[in-house]
């Protein structure tokens, strides 16, 4: 495998798409932020701490900026109307492949079950794929989360047969499956 480093573009991002807008996230989504993430579904699928207060938002906010401006991963709030966020969706480079793009997303609870997921999972994608000239755009999702496995189905993402990835989060191991989607 090679080893370059895909760097994400610093310029502030605003993709579209039917119904969901995805932006930069700002100071002014804190609250937003809480909301999303201070959910026990976010919580059990998710490496983001529970208990997600406004300071825990504003970390949370500062190490996404932080790694956007290195270029390793770009989270972008997820939008039907460009201000008020109902979910987030992250682009980073896979770690197994530098050629890949990953992403992980998550919507708020209140927002949940109106195909704003599929749809922020399939602008991310062609995204990825044309802009970003990755190879392959992977979701890795632990085999018991359901919804997130409709999600990758519906945005036109195939099950692998791949190994599982182990990733550790929170203190526990966790065995994830890749689906993915070519160009």
């Amino acid at each position: 495998m090679e080893n370059r480093l895909r760097t994400l573009p610093s310029d502030p991002v605003r993709l579209r798409g039917q119904r969901v807008l995805l932006r930069e996230w700002d100071e002014e989504d804190i609250p937003a932020l809480v909301e999303i993430y201070d959910d026990p579904e976010i919580d059990r699928w998710t490496p983001v701490p529970s208990l997600f207060d406004p300071d825990a938002a504003r970390e949370y906010l500062r190490k996404a900026r932080e790694g956007r401006a290195e270029g390793r991963r770009m989270q972008l709030a997820v939008t039907t109307d460009g201000l008020e966020p109902k979910g987030e969706v992250l682009l980073f480079q896979d770690e197994l492949d530098d050629r890949d793009v990953e992403l992980a997303y998550g919507i708020g609870a209140r927002f949940r079950r109106q195909g704003l997921a599929a749809e922020a999972v399939v602008i991310a994608t062609e995204y990825a794929l044309r802009h970003l000239g990755a190879r392959r755009v992977l979701l890795r999702i632990d085999a018991a989360n359901v919804p997130s496995a409709a999600v990758a189905a519906s945005s036109g993402f195939q099950l692998t047969a791949d190994e599982p990835v182990e990733r550790k989060a929170k203190g526990r191991r966790v065995l994830l499956r890749t689906w993915c989607r070519h160009s």
